[in-house]
């Protein structure tokens, strides 16, 4: 087996319209570079090079594709891209690879390694860091909102895969087993979801949350953010924080506290770290 050098990493995430999210990406790419002493490049999959470059510092985003291309132009030979995703999505199984694939055909010396995503390899035994992320966060929240009348929900975008969806599961079982000592059930919400029957594994939607059972008749809302940068969805002014918003409105809740993302917690960089090692490991 050949020998990985890699000229870069990349740090992948899906992509978003919005400055904040690619801010956060560079941000977190520039800590893993002084740790990997290797170049790390912040790259999306999809959306980000939209921005008008006058939001972005004068710094234009830019996506795997143009980059890769750019790179295998300039010289590069290897690259090892760290996919800043939480579970299997097919951005990752199947959208990625397609476009590495479409970039080595017109750079065929261009070696690329897709590095395990952040759970790693079964949804059904995450990475045990996610949830000590999880926890951290939870407890703040719920301290802040005070834990005798909290209820707790994990939220996250939603899917129209049933694995994904598999691994928020996990991950909200297994942090109601880390407050266990508070006694606080966790229920797993989605923020949206697709119509039709095939997509009900999504439901609860957090828009309902009060409708269910362990949720709804307590006087404060925690909701744990299982979403990793902000953008249109999570951070301020996200479509979260409008639904959380509305529920307090509406009299569900009197109030409610939002967790950090994933992204903000120093535990992520470690488990970015392990990603990179495992692939060296693996094409030593």
């Amino acid at each position: 087996m050949t020998t990985l050098n890699p000229d870069f990493v990349y740090l992948v995430d899906n992509g978003s319209l919005r400055p904040e999210a690619t801010y956060q990406l560079r941000e977190l790419a520039r800590r893993l570079e002084a740790q990997l002493s290797i170049p790390v490049r912040p790259v999306s999959l999809l959306h980000s090079h939209k921005i008008e470059a006058e939001r972005l510092d004068g710094e234009p985003a830019t996506i795997l594709k143009r980059q890769l291309l750019a790179d295998g132009r300039a010289g590069a030979s290897s690259v090892v891209v760290l996919p800043l995703f939480l579970g299997p999505s097919r951005a990752v199984t199947d959208y990625m690879p397609e476009v590495i694939a479409e970039c080595q055909a017109k750079l065929p010396h261009l070696q690329v390694a897709i590095a395990s995503v952040l759970a790693g390899d079964s949804v059904d035994d995450p990475d045990a860091r996610l949830v000590d992320i999880l926890e951290a966060h939870a407890r703040a929240a719920v301290t802040e909102a005070g834990v005798p009348n909290c209820s707790v929900t994990l939220v996250d975008h939603g899917t129209p895969m049933e694995v994904v969806n598999r691994l928020r599961n996990v991950l909200a079982a297994q942090l109601e087993q880390r407050l266990a000592d508070w006694a606080l059930p966790v229920v797993a919400s989605s923020m949206e979801r697709r119509d039709g029957s095939e997509y009900d594994f999504n439901e609860p939607l957090l828009e309902r949350i009060d409708s269910v059972a362990a949720s709804g008749s307590k006087d404060r809302l925690c909701v744990v953010m299982c979403f990793l940068l902000p953008g249109r969805h999570a951070g301020e002014g996200g479509d979260v924080h409008s639904i959380v918003g509305e529920l307090v409105s509406r009299g569900a809740y009197r109030d409610a506290s939002i967790s950090p993302l994933i992204a903000e917690h120093e535990l992520l960089l470690q488990i970015l770290k392990d990603r990179f090692a495992a692939v060296l490991e693996n094409r030593s």
